[in-house]
């Protein structure tokens, strides 16, 4: 497979998109906490979104109903903004994204609702690890294989689950482009990398484990063991020697100041 590189002109479009989403992130982020509806999350959201000049390019994609993904405790991505009422040790996955000037922003964090338990805090530590284990394999003349593979074999050595049925992706004009970006692999294998490639990396990873089913509105996915999971993504673009990053989470950490 062959895939264009961006031009620097549309990796500053995209750039935009990814600033918007990290602060989007940031915003929502302030709101978690026991009492607050993944509804409000989602409101939070789209308003904030709106007012930066963006739409949230998840509302209507292929029918989905709302601006973010709220995926609670054993709910690994997709799960719908709701009346659910967050409670104490919980965690709340929010993913979300933006149109802006032709392009699109697209990332994702796993917050803690209050203290969560010590096996919890270490699930979205090593989640979040394995996504910048995996960013540092998004060099160009390396694989997505390689991509899979540093954040699978990290993953793995505390003895959590990689989801295999989902993966990142490329993102420009389209929210989901080529190529795949899967979360395991060989080094060596997969879609070669080249300078100016722009994907979005996010590992999917369960606190027992792999397996998971799709819930029956068609798009939330959960866990078998309804063990909890965590999910952490991130923009960057394909560079020689160590990947650039479109989104961030620097505004999340700095001022909600999340601690595992």
């Amino acid at each position: 497979m062959i895939v264009t590189p961006r031009t620097e002109e549309e990796i500053e479009l995209l750039r935009e998109n990814g600033l918007i989403v990290s602060k989007t992130l940031a915003e929502v982020g302030k709101a978690v906490a026991p009492g607050v509806t993944t509804k409000e999350l989602d409101r939070i959201a789209e308003t904030f979104i709106r007012d930066h000049g963006a739409v949230p390019n998840f509302l209507g994609y292929e029918g989905y109903p709302a601006s973010i993904c709220a995926s609670v405790n054993d709910c690994v991505v997709h799960g719908f903004p709701s009346d659910y009422v967050l409670k104490e040790g919980d965690i709340v996955s929010i993913d979300l994204g933006t149109l802006l000037k032709g392009y699109n922003g697209d990332s994702a964090y796993t917050f803690p609702v209050g203290e969560v338990d010590a096996e919890t805090r270490k699930l979205l530590a090593v989640t979040k690890q394995s996504l910048f284990e995996g960013i540092k394999a998004a060099v160009v003349g390396k694989r997505t294989g390689d991509i899979g593979h540093a954040v699978q074999s990290y993953a793995e050595s505390f003895g959590f689950g990689v989801v295999r049925e989902l993966e990142g992706h490329g993102i420009g004009t389209d929210m989901h482009e080529k190529p795949g970006v899967p979360n395991y692999g060989r080094p060596g294998h997969g879609v070669k990398l080249v300078d100016g490639m722009t994907i979005c990396i996010e590992p999917m990873i369960t606190a027992g484990d792999r397996s998971v089913y799709v819930a029956r509105n068609g798009w939330a996915i959960h866990t078998e063991d309804h063990k909890n999971a965590a999910h952490y993504e991130l923009t960057v673009v394909v560079r020689n020697g160590k990947a650039e990053l479109l989104s961030n989470y620097d505004y999340i950490e700095d001022g909600y100041n999340v601690k595992f």
